[in-house]
């Protein structure tokens, strides 16, 4: 791809919310604007770089998506009322010149939308693919690439989505102020879940998948801006940056997986780093604690040690202890075991593990498998570390993490 075009890529998929919110704030008719929308991003993306960008993009964007929606509009069956409508709102002709609404200083409906793309009647799964498509700017395609599923499978699931918006009646609009705190948070769930699949994809052939983590940072970097007091959403892109400063360490150039103890620091990202930190270190001093904050604090603490054996693990020890008062689960009770056992020793962290046992939530997971296996090789305890490796090994669906654990139980054969 040349510059020219990830020039554009990169334009469209920033103006790609805010010309999906004009429509909708306009014409209403989520679904149907959505893939006016796309069609007119697919547009642009076949015309500008061979024709050249126009003077002002977001007002030819909104122009042709305007055109496809009123287009739809004349198809369906209430053509008359609809015609009446779509004729008083119609574009201009001149694509080349913004809307007489446009010329104004434009609306960033970024953060409208993904209140409704994360609005609680949808799942977790449709929260995650809308906003992607809608939010995000990616095509059907490219989010099933993303997740390794069939185009048709991801297709029929965000078409369920708008449906499932159109038929809620969710108006496009900020939920009142008592809602924010709550929904805010389901925001930052789903841009969550966005890096961690692509940091640790979860199954397939490749350890980890750079266009959603670099999708699910670009995201939070435009909710940070629409909401740069919030202590949670700078939490969050500090916890990304810092995390994926990481990435190009975590496997040799064959796809083996390197543990965060045996990779070449010297290759980690510091200017992600940097800005990481000065994100953190500002927002746990000037906003309420919480968990984002927590985990970026302790990805600080990793990121400060210029080798793994300098590592400050009392002080990661104690604010897994602050995380597990403040927002408790399983995965931060795993890695506190880890954080236990750097302390006080294997068999602590092992203690700790039993609480897992009978968790639900973690039935048949291969990372308390993994952990496990990790502390008991601590322990010295080899055959009982070797079986733990194995059983993570056959429970994971990722072909990286198994081949690793595979290659971890060899190790440990007598």
């Amino acid at each position: 791809m040349s510059g020219d075009d990830t020039a554009v890529e990169e334009l469209l998929r920033e103006l790609a919310p805010q010309v999906l919110g004009a429509l909708v704030r306009r014409y209403g008719h989520f679904d149907a604007a959505e893939d006016a929308v796309q069609e007119a991003l697919l547009a642009a993306a076949v015309q500008w770089p061979k024709e050249g960008r126009p003077d002002h993009p977001r007002a030819w964007l909104i122009t042709v998506a305007s055109r496809r929606l009123t287009d739809q509009f004349r198809s369906e069956e209430a053509r008359q009322r609809r015609e009446t409508t779509a004729a008083a709102m119609a574009p201009p002709e001149d694509l080349t010149a913004p809307p007489a609404d446009e010329q104004a200083p434009a609306e960033d409906d970024t953060l409208t939308l993904l209140f409704l793309c994360c609005h609680p009647a949808l799942t977790p799964s449709s929260q995650v693919a809308l906003t992607l498509r809608a939010v995000g700017g990616l095509n059907t395609a490219q989010i099933a690439r993303a997740f390794l599923v069939p185009e048709a499978t991801m297709g029929q699931r965000i078409s369920r989505a708008k449906q499932r918006v159109k038929s809620s009646g969710i108006p496009f609009a900020l939920p009142p102020k008592g809602e924010r705190a709550d929904r805010i948070s389901a925001i930052l769930h789903v841009l969550y879940l966005i890096f961690n699949e692509g940091y640790t994809t979860t199954s397939g052939p490749d350890l980890q998948r750079t266009e959603l983590t670099a999708e699910a940072i670009r995201l939070t970097r435009s909710v940070h801006r629409l909401l740069p007091a919030d202590g949670e959403v700078a939490g969050l892109l500090a916890l990304m940056l810092l995390t994926d400063a990481r990435r190009t360490t975590r496997s040799d150039p064959d796809g083996t997986l390197i543990p965060l103890a045996d990779q070449d620091r010297s290759r980690w990202d510091q200017q992600s780093i940097k800005e990481g930190v000065a994100l953190v270190t500002h927002t746990l001093a000037h906003a309420p604690l919480g968990p984002y904050q927590l985990q970026a604090a302790i990805a600080a603490v990793h990121s400060e040690a210029p080798r793994a054996q300098e590592t400050d693990w009392p002080q990661i020890l104690a604010l897994y202890e602050l995380l597990t008062r403040l927002a408790p689960n399983p995965m931060v009770t795993l890695n506190h075991a880890v954080a236990l056992a750097m302390v006080h020793g294997p068999r602590a962290g092992l203690d700790l593990l039993r609480d897992l046992d009978t968790d639900e939530r973690l039935a048949g997971h291969h990372r308390l498998d993994a952990v496990r296996a990790h502390l008991l090789e601590m322990a010295g305890d080899e055959e009982a570390a070797r079986e733990n490796y194995r059983q993570a090994a056959r429970r994971t669906t990722s072909l990286p993490e198994q081949r690793y654990l595979e290659s971890k139980a060899a190790h440990l054969s007598p």
